[in-house]
């Protein structure tokens, strides 16, 4: 395995910076002639300059002509805004279909220099043991990876079985390694208010470790059972989509995580907590969650979420903050990232615009890690063992028939319960509807289509059916994907079962990733070798690949906006409102397996 140096912290070079700052040393870097974004004051300092050494900032001020000698690299700003680099304080890295190496080799060049990870897609697949991996990754890059510990593997006990549980005893040891900083989204909300031992003894653990406890509330529910999740310890939430949700956290001593991800629009409706109804801005952080490769490659990703913002009415040092020292403080880190000042990592971004916040040239720890959107530094990679590359485990040959819903005895119609997907956002709906009985077998109609949950970490062959509205798909199609949030078997939609079987024999082929088929044919295929999540392939390379899977989607007649990301989430149990598990059709609103017919008392 590819190791580094470990960065070094403040005091072991504080003599250092000390010694610059007073000019009895020489810099290693200084920029001049820039308008300093200091966003711990939301003040912008004109013809300021910036002196580093070991890779922290050692003087922040009007003139830092005492800190240069001989050898000291002077960089000339032509009064261009230096600002911090930009902090991703909730995300996945396995959304971007990308490794930790190359996920960094996309970002960088778009101002992220920081980000907080929650490696809870592998954990659900190879447990501890793959989040150790991603970690190793994380921290041999040229920025900033910080772990948090996946906290629910299954994220609904009960609902669900995934590769591998997080158990209490694995969230104390990670809080052991380097790089560790919290506990990832705490997403079973029912066992935190009934006050589960497991997840309280994962959030002690945590806490016990002075770390940060993520949170994930995805109820409307603001009463009792909010205020009792709050007093459980998470210390912030992203899964608000309205502007109470936004007041209602920070309220209760929460940061509120406005995210925009690739399917996640959630900035504009909670944002106006604070641009218009004046709540402290401390509380209110930006991320993305989710992002998918070809929002990396073509669209960005904090800077995105940045820029969005502003375009929400956040005044640009406003937005800056959150997503740099708001970050930093919720973490504990105000001292080491996330603001341009003595002895913090010398993380910083030119750009000629606080606006439109184009990304000119990024510095992380002191060194120039890319310009005119180039990354110019190595991301290594991890050397993966091969059984992460053999994860995709049917058991048997799928055929047609595994696919079929039988119908009750006699039955010409039946009513059936129907998952909506609802466009850019995370919920599904509830729905219902009547379906034709065709020689025994339930068959989708007009928006009906259906769904399978195919078992694929034991390789028991077992099949769950369902069906689900929303994709608008025409004609014989299906669309395989062993990206299934969050206990990552494999999701099958289609309206040909004879394709839905060929689409998940095929990702059992290569390993795992997203196919798309029509008419017997494949139309396009991402392989996701690594965990059936990720490809250490190049950004691009992934991007152009599920570029062309969006157009297959598109071609099949779907016109859902990132209709992959709704895809990836209809397994996903915390959620409501109706999902399918390999255990059954899941009622979220109740936390249990529900019938897939409509029943007379319901």
């Amino acid at each position: 395995m590819d190791t580094q140096t470990p960065f070094p912290a403040w005091p072991d070079v504080a003599a250092d910076l000390v010694a610059v700052a007073a000019g009895r040393t020489p810099a290693d870097l200084v920029l001049t002639n820039a308008q300093v974004v200091l966003v711990q004051t939301r003040e912008v300092m004109e013809g300021w300059q910036v002196a580093v050494a070991k890779g922290r900032f050692a003087y922040v001020g009007p003139d830092a002509g005492h800190c240069i000698g001989p050898d000291t690299q002077v960089v000339d700003l032509q009064g261009k805004y230096l600002i911090p680099g930009l902090c991703d304080a909730h995300m996945h890295i396995e959304s971007g279909m990308l490794t930790p190496a190359e996920f960094a080799r996309a970002v960088i060049p778009h101002g992220t220099t920081s980000m907080f990870t929650d490696p809870h897609e592998i954990a659900n697949v190879f447990g501890l043991r793959g989040v150790k991996l991603m970690h190793d990754e994380a921290l041999m890059q040229p920025v900033n990876i910080f772990t948090q510990m996946p906290s629910c593997a299954p994220s609904a006990p009960g609902l669900e079985t995934t590769g591998f549980e997080v158990t209490p005893e694995d969230v104390a040891e990670a809080m052991t390694w380097p790089g560790i900083v919290g506990l990832g989204e705490m997403m079973n909300y029912p066992g935190v208010v009934a006050g589960d031992p497991k997840m309280l003894a994962e959030i002690a653990a945590t806490q016990a470790a002075r770390n940060t406890v993520g949170g994930h509330y995805a109820s409307p529910d603001l009463g009792p059972a909010f205020h009792a999740y709050a007093a459980g310890g998470p210390a912030d939430d992203h899964e608000g989509t309205c502007e109470e949700d936004a007041i209602a956290r920070m309220r209760q001593g929460m940061r509120a995580m406005i995210r925009l991800g690739s399917a996640w629009y959630d900035v504009e409706a909670q944002i106006t907590a604070v641009t218009e109804r004046g709540l402290d801005p401390r509380n209110m952080i930006l991320c993305t969650d989710d992002c998918h490769s070809g929002t990396l490659v073509h669209d960005g990703h904090m800077n995105r979420c940045v820029r969005h913002a502003i375009d929400c009415g956040a005044d640009p040092l406003l937005a800056l903050q959150m997503a740099t020292i708001n970050t930093a403080t919720h973490f504990g880190l105000e001292r080491e990232l996330g603001q341009i000042a003595p002895g913090r990592r010398a993380d910083m971004i030119v750009t000629s615009d606080l606006g439109s916040l184009p990304i000119e040239v990024v510095y992380a720890r002191g060194l120039k890690v890319a310009e005119g959107g180039a990354c110019l530094v190595d991301c290594p990679h991890l050397d993966w063992p091969e059984d992460t590359r053999n994860s995709v485990h049917l058991g048997k040959l799928l055929k047609a028939a595994d696919f079929e819903v039988k119908a009750p005895e006699g039955a010409n119609a039946v009513t059936v319960k129907v998952i909506g997907v609802v466009e850019n956002q995370a919920p599904t709906e509830a729905l219902t509807a009547e379906l034709p009985v065709v020689d025994g077998v339930v068959e989708g109609e007009g928006g009906v289509c259906q769904i399978a949950l195919v078992e694929r970490h034991r390789g028991t062959g077992h099949v769950t059916n369902g069906f689900v509205s929303g994709f608008g798909y025409q004609g014989r199609v299906a669309v395989a994907s062993t990206v299934a949030h969050d206990s990552h078997h494999m999701i099958v939609v289609g309206t040909d079962r004879d394709s839905m079987a060929k689409a998940a024999m095929r990702l059992g082929e290569v390993g795992g990733g997203v196919t798309v088929w029509k008419d017997g044919e494949e139309l396009a295929l991402v392989e996701l070798p690594i965990a059936g999540l990720m490809s250490d392939r190049p950004a691009e390379e992934v991007a152009a690949k599920a570029q062309a899977m969006v157009e297959a989607m598109a071609a099949c007649g779907c016109t859902l906006n990132n209709a992959y990301m709704q895809h990836s989430l209809l397994a996903l149990v915390v959620i409501p409102s109706l999902r399918i598990s390999d255990l059954g059709i899941v009622d979220v609103t109740r936390f249990e397996v529900t019938d897939l017919f409509v029943t007379e008392d319901e």
